[in-house]
């Protein structure tokens, strides 16, 4: 085979033998050819050969760098019919006029709840539709219709004499069974729908609260389905998990938009405050073909808050025992009929050093942040209009090591171990819709997002900078066929992305640019059984050309059951640096071992993903109760291996051979009494890669996990009232990559300790304007001794901060206030 490369800084004959002969000299090279004029040299390889191999051959004298042969991209004609087809198809549908409105729970306390999951039928026909997390609803309407029954378990069911499609406001009241049990309901803090699809969760803020939440990282403490650890012993950064599989698997959106990827892979979680946050979806399995192709584990879309329905004035103080503090402050106005806007604040900081197991290192990084968003709202009912418009801006700055680090004297020397994480992003944002008032079940999307990230960082002796530009795009438009049964998206994005980042002492540059056209069809008849499949063509510039699939189904064979099944293919390109960032903080040589692909050599990650899940509802004891079992199967075709087998060395490769993810999954909700929830869940991962040196389990993953968490909340008596919230989490033990090739005191265990954690928080509510709350984090002072190897000599050999497989601080407590006005 055939490798070009340009060489500069050669001038003559004599420079021209020389390097021909340099490069012969290096394994599996056959032949080497220069060319004076185009100061181009052609190796004639048996296998590829690195840059860095033909650098060291050259000494360094000279500057190598790849030529990558143009790939000249085709469209499928038959493929881009079919989608144009699918579009058409949407356009020439037709149908109803729509009726809007809100389900709330009757209340004697003037303070209603919305409905989530409440049924809604017209009389006669089988349209029909269900509320969504704030109890609001859209049904098809036309003035043939004039009954509609409204149902919801442990309600009353109603029926409502329609005469227009003015919106309506209505309002359930609780029933009592033959044995007098009073059945009451509230808003759950978490859900899952008997009627979707797909297997999605929905945490409310009020779920969010139940912790300090102080980012999007930190928002999954009390949820069964999200994995989250510390991915090192120096940056303090949390990474979470689901379905055994790290985040760069996980497609994260905010409203809708991919934000947590690309340079932001690592710390974008915490650039996002939880107080910004309204809920999160967290979807198990492929996901849907409208938010893109490089879900594979799953889909969590957070929505932010709005400035119509936000709080006009919100503060949130808080203050940990480690001297973290941090401010949270919201003013949202309306500025008229139409224009509302509102701007968020938010701020942090850490500065005092910590070393509570005196290895010479801080437990956590000090640090500061900066974070700004101003968020504008255009509504025009009249006319059809909804649109949000977002500027942010952040600054955050990050420095661990050792605690007599000084960056400015050691900075990138031997005098002390030090790490430096500055981070400036810019994103602005915009999203459109329109709904046709004439017809309003046809309704057009439209997404932009832009956003710069500057990134310039050190650990140690290992410098890495990044610089993302991103560009994305989204047009969709949604139609039914015939009635709400049927409903149909179709629609086109394109993305881009500009990378130039320093990492190994080389500079790494590439431009990805991808066109996408999809088309995605959902069949709903409410009782029994709903389909959505969705179908997704991409043209990109590395990648290639290809289609991604994806197939959920919904069947509910009786009462409050829901079978469910999915299936469906994701590709990515892997940033390995950037998702890999916590192993600079090693003394890890890194190599890449693969040269042909088209992103730092090595070729894009594919996998399948199946999975199948069962949801029940039941009464217990009378009250209500539900259980959930559910199994996914993630097979990678091909995966960038990440291998730390030998203590040295980091090795990134193409997978030969098989490498996958079972996870399995049981969950209990149940309400105990009035005011108290509990849940509780059993997990069991099999993770597994084929390495250089056989199949092995995924490093820090435990095979089992236990969850148990209990909330109960005391009445509300002038409007006032308690809360409480308890959460346990097990973690079995962990595999530890090999460290044989250490000398005897840095060789560890084959795998970590059990591991427990309690984490609690009250709260009281003293007024709807004003609460304050108390929590302990790790409150039974769980720690692991020695989470950094060879911790006393970091420039040596041996030294390696990431074999963290449970807390490094020990307890931590924290108090803080909310204040709030409508």
């Amino acid at each position: 085979m055939k490798q070009t490369y340009n060489i500069t800084g050669m001038s003559c004959n004599t420079c021209k033998v020389d390097i021909e002969s340099a490069l012969q000299s290096i394994k599996h090279v056959q032949s080497a050819v220069v060319d004076l004029d185009t100061t181009k040299v052609i190796l004639d390889v048996s296998k590829p050969v690195l840059k860095n191999q033909l650098q060291y051959a050259l000494l360094n004298t000279y500057s190598v760098n790849p030529i990558k042969p143009n790939k000249q991209q085709v469209v499928n004609p038959i493929l881009m019919l079919f989608l144009v087809v699918f579009s058409l198809l949407s356009v020439t549908s037709f149908g109803q006029s729509e009726l809007s409105g809100v389900i709330y729970e009757a209340s004697t306390d003037n303070n209603p709840q919305p409905l989530f999951g409440a049924n809604m039928i017209w009389l006669g026909t089988s349209v029909g539709t269900s509320t969504d997390i704030n109890g609001q609803f859209k049904i098809p309407y036309n003035s043939n219709y004039k009954k509609l029954i409204v149902s919801y378990v442990g309600f009353k069911t109603d029926t409502i004499d329609v005469a227009s499609n003015k919106t309506i406001k209505h309002y359930l009241n609780p029933t009592t069974d033959l044995d007098e049990v009073v059945v009451q309901s509230r808003k759950k803090a978490t859900s899952r729908s008997y009627l979707k699809a797909t297997n999605t969760m929905l945490v409310s803020s009020d779920e969010l609260l139940k912790a300090a939440c102080c980012n999007l990282s930190e928002s999954f403490e009390t949820n069964p389905s999200i994995d989250v650890n510390f991915s090192d012993a120096v940056t303090g950064t949390r990474q979470i998990k689901m379905l055994g599989l790290s985040s760069p698997y996980i497609l994260i959106a905010t409203e809708n938009i991919p934000s947590v990827r690309g340079a932001s892979q690592a710390f974008g979680l915490s650039f996002i405050p939880g107080t910004w946050v309204e809920s999160i979806q967290i979807t198990k399995g492929a996901g849907s073909v409208v938010n893109g192709y490089e879900s594979i584990a799953g889909q969590i879309n957070a929505e932010l808050v709005k400035p119509t329905t936000d709080n006009s004035f919100f503060l949130n103080l808080y203050g940990a025992s480690s001297t973290r503090l941090e401010l949270n402050t919201h003013f949202n106005t309306s500025l008229s009929d139409k224009w509302s806007t509102g701007l968020y604040i938010h701020g942090n900081t850490h500065q005092e050093k910590h070393d509570v197991n005196n290895d010479g290192f801080l437990d956590m990084p000090v640090y500061s942040q900066v974070n700004l968003m101003n968020r504008w709202q255009y509504t025009d009912t009249e006319k059809g209009f909804v649109s949000f418009i977002n500027l942010k801006y952040l600054n955050d700055d990050k420095q661990g090591g050792q605690l007599d680090f000084n960056p400015d004297t050691d900075k990138l020397t031997t005098n002390a171990w030090g790490s430096e994480i500055n981070t400036q992003r810019y994103e602005l944002s915009a999203k459109l819709g329109y709904v046709n008032p004439e017809i309003p079940w046809q309704s057009i999307g439209v997404q932009l997002a832009f956003s710069q990230h500057d990134q310039d960082s050190y650990f140690g002796l290992n410098q890495y900078d990044i610089e993302h530009t991103s560009v994305y795009t989204n047009v969709m438009y949604n139609s039914i066929i015939d009635d709400s049964r049927h409903k149909i998206k179709t629609g086109v994005n394109f993305t881009y992305d500009a990378y130039d980042e320093f990492a190994i002492g080389q500079n790494f540059e590439r431009v990805e640019r991808s066109f996408g056209a999809f088309g995605e069809y959902s069949f709903d008849n409410l009782e029994k059984f709903t389909l959505t499949a969705g179908l997704r063509f991409d043209s990109h510039n590395l990648l290639g050309e290809f289609i991604t699939p994806r197939l959920h189904m919904r069947y509910s064979p009786w009462s409050k059951s829901a079978f469910r099944a999915s299936i469906g293919r994701g590709k990515r390109s892997a940033n390995i640096f950037a998702e890999n960032q916590n192993l600079f903080a090693s003394s890890r040589v890194f190599s890449i071992l693969n040269s042909n692909g088209s992103i730092y050599g090595l070729d894009p990650e594919i996998a399948w993903n199946y999975g199948a899940s069962y949801l029940q509802g039941f009464n217990l004891f009378g009250r209500a109760a539900d259980v959930t079992f559910d199994f996914y199967r993630t097979d990678f075709k091909n995966q960038i291996v990440v291998d730390l087998e030998n203590a040295q060395q980091v090795n990134f490769y193409n997978l030969e051979g098989d490498s996958y993810a079972n996870s399995f999954q049981v969950e209990l909700n149940y309400n105990v009494f009035n005011q108290f929830d509990f849940r509780t869940a059993y997990k069991f991962y099999d993770v597994k890669t084929e390495y250089q040196t056989g199949k092995l389990a995924k490093p820090l993953t435990p095979k089992h996990r236990f969850f148990a968490n209990a909330s109960y909340e005391t009445n509300i008596k002038n409007n006032s009232n308690w809360k409480f919230d308890v959460t346990y989490n097990w973690l079995s033990q962990q595999r530890f990559a090999s460290t044989t090739s250490n000398v005897l005191p840095y060789v560890l265990d084959d795998y970590s300790p059990t591991i427990g954690t309690i984490n609690a928080q009250v709260t009281k509510v003293f007024s709807p304007k004003f609460e304050v709350y108390l929590g302990g984090e790790n409150i039974t002072n769980v720690r692991q001794s020695n989470p950094i190897v060879s911790a006393e000599n970091p420039f040596g050999s041996s030294f390696d901060t990431n074999f963290v497989y449970g807390p490094i601080f020990g307890s931590m407590y924290y108090a803080g206030l909310r204040y709030k006005l409508k």
